[in-house]
């Protein structure tokens, strides 16, 4: 296996939930990585449905850690990036953009991990809140918003995982049919 292969697997299998964070800021040039990681994400007939809001300012940081109830790690994040979409519940809407945002989110953890910068999720409870602290148009929504920081403990990103967290392969592959 080249080494290339090999370190997506690493990268796969060894990423971890990083919800405690250092003061540290990020480098420019590790978020535009990280940035740039999302924008490489594949995405339905390349349509790129998604706009990526970052935000640094520790006071608006805390202010997003109430859009909800789990949020909290956003206050002390170094960087939250909010991703944006257009609306994915009405029937005519393309059925792929919430596929593609999270093949972008995972892009950007990955690229973050590479880089020895912790992330986690969000998810957006309290829309209107988000609305109104992140100013995007009436026809965009945001769901989800990453966290991404130095861990407040550097031994999180190579923590071995927690036991039974994960499901055996048995339990959820099927051949041919259910």
């Amino acid at each position: 296996m080249s080494d290339a292969l090999s370190s997506v697997w690493e990268a796969i299998a060894g990423k971890r939930a990083i919800r405690t964070f250092s003061a540290e800021p990020l480098a420019p040039a590790q978020l535009d990585r990280i940035l740039q990681a999302g924008r490489h994400a594949g995405s339905s007939k390349n349509r790129q449905r998604w706009t990526f809001i970052v935000c640094r300012d520790r006071q608006h940081l805390r202010e997003l850690a109430a859009v909800g109830p789990f949020a909290d790690h956003i206050a002390g994040a170094a960087v939250a990036i909010a991703l944006v979409t257009p609306d994915a519940r009405p029937p005519d809407a393309g059925r792929s953009i919430l596929f593609d945002l999270g093949l972008a989110a995972e892009n950007m953890m990955l690229a973050a991990w590479e880089l020895g910068i912790g992330s986690v999720p969000a998810t957006v409870y309290e829309p209107e809140l988000a609305r109104r602290l992140l100013g995007y148009p009436d026809d965009q929504f945001c769901e989800y918003l990453l966290s991404f920081g130095y861990p407040a403990d550097p031994g999180d990103l190579t923590r071995p995982p927690a036991k039974g967290g994960r499901r055996p392969l048995s339990e959820m592959v099927h051949e041919e049919r259910w």
